[in-house]
């Protein structure tokens, strides 16, 4: 049984299409956003010598800049990765009808995970702002706790994204509705992700969300100019 509904059509295929093109463009300009306010805005610069305490007191005088980033990257994020999961499950099924159930699987898991990672990390630190108001070691205590919970559900482990990536491309690899030279992109971009599931390897998250710039924008273009399956 298909994890899609095949219930009444509100949009045609090359509607849903067309969205998932967009969807994929969002998601990598949700990236270089991303990357761009962690390395201005939101870069305390030298940290080191600063203790925890530091580290959140930098984060709570910027605290609205951390929030409407946390909601770019993780909640818009996962909305548009709704609507791309199930227009490349709808590209892709014929040609690999069980490989994508499998795929859109981990695409929607992937999705709820960083949703509401964003959703923790934002309302999160809106409690500890009040906390640090009356008792300030009861604040750190929560941001270090509510930091672990956000990094395991989708901000320091990629494992989830990596595997929807690598399905895709293997997809990818047995149809004619995608390139095949984005396959091979997109296996750099998996392993990557997969591979920072290893504590030592966790720095590959910084390759994963990079060479995944580039992998979205492919998509996303080839998706706006081919809006249909073959």
């Amino acid at each position: 049984m298909s994890i899609i509904s095949s219930g009444p059509r509100i949009w045609g295929q090359d509607k849903l299409q067309k969205a998932g093109g967009a969807a994929a463009l969002v998601n990598a300009l949700l990236y270089v956003i991303g990357f761009a306010a962690m390395a201005t805005v939101l870069n305390p610069g030298n940290t080191e010598g600063w203790g925890a305490a530091q580290r959140l007191a930098f984060v709570l005088e910027r605290k609205a800049l951390f929030q409407a980033w946390t909601t770019l990257i993780y909640v818009v994020f996962g909305m548009a990765l709704v609507v791309l999961s199930v227009s490349l499950h709808e590209r892709l099924k014929d040609a690999s009808a069980s490989l994508m159930q499998i795929a859109t699987a981990f695409g929607l898991i992937w999705s709820g995970l960083v949703i509401a990672s964003g959703m923790i990390g934002s309302v999160g630190l809106e409690a500890v702002a009040s906390l640090q108001a009356t008792d300030p070691s009861q604040a750190l205590s929560t941001w270090t706790t509510l930091g672990a919970v956000e990094n395991g559900l989708g901000g320091g482990v990629e494992v989830v994204g990596g595997l929807w990536v690598l399905l895709i491309s293997l997809a990818v690899r047995g149809s004619h509705a995608l390139p095949k030279a984005l396959s091979y992109l997109g296996f750099v971009v998996g392993t990557a992700g997969i591979l920072t599931i290893a504590p030592p390897l966790g720095e590959l998250g910084a390759v994963f969300g990079i060479t995944q710039i580039a992998w979205f924008a492919w998509v996303g273009i080839c998706m706006l100019r081919r809006p249909t399956t073959n």
